[in-house]
């Protein structure tokens, strides 16, 4: 009888350790009403961006032209969108590369830009500091919650890091490793963990 308890007591602890290490499939911020979708995308490498997966690198030093390696997600134009994915920085000799784009196509421009220094700063690009610990080696999660025509907001890690306004029109999500105009490579950036909701 205390063998068939214990072995009942060893099942039911195994069974919770699996249930705490599995992802949970509502990991998302601000929850409540979200639906989650997988948006279509495309595949963008220019100059020297290369593409393995959900791995991205820029192999060169070069600090002018289009150097790029990204996924380009589908258009959307009201309402509100949340994006998640966790990034790991695994090698980064150069420095002010973008990470997590919200593109204005009615501006024909970034209408946010997240992007990292070499040493780890987080920033938004054209902004200031959004966070620190962005280092080598580094799991960083990432959320954006887009209310088209309201807000933008960032979290980093689960915390609120900023809250802009938005105005209307189309949007896109892209992200992977691209030059800004004052960075430069080599980077190679590997994004997990990438989530869409909707509501």
């Amino acid at each position: 009888m205390k063998r068939r308890f214990r072995a009942l007591a060893l099942a039911a602890v195994l069974a919770a350790g699996a249930t705490l290490a599995a992802p949970s499939a509502f990991a998302e911020v601000e929850p409540g009403g979200w639906t989650s979708y997988s948006p279509s995308f495309t595949e963008q490498e220019r100059g020297c961006g290369q593409i393995n997966g959900l791995t991205f690198q820029l192999t060169c030093s070069t600090g002018s032209g289009d150097q790029r390696a990204e996924r380009r997600y589908a258009t959307y134009t009201s309402g509100s969108r949340q994006f998640e994915g966790y990034f790991r920085i695994s090698s980064m000799s150069g420095t002010r590369i973008s990470l997590k784009q919200t593109f204005n196509e009615s501006s024909a421009g970034p209408f946010f830009m997240l992007a990292v220094e070499n040493g780890g700063r987080l920033y938004r690009v054209g902004g200031g500091t959004i966070a620190n610990g962005a280092t080598v080696g580094t799991s960083v999660r990432v959320n954006t919650v887009h209310v088209v025509g309201s807000s933008h907001k960032t979290y980093i890690n689960g915390s609120l890091k900023l809250n802009i306004s938005s105005p209307g029109g189309s949007f896109y999500d892209k992200f992977g490793s691209y030059r800004t105009d004052s960075g430069k490579g080599p980077v190679t950036v590997q994004w997990s963990g990438v989530n869409f909701w909707r509501k």
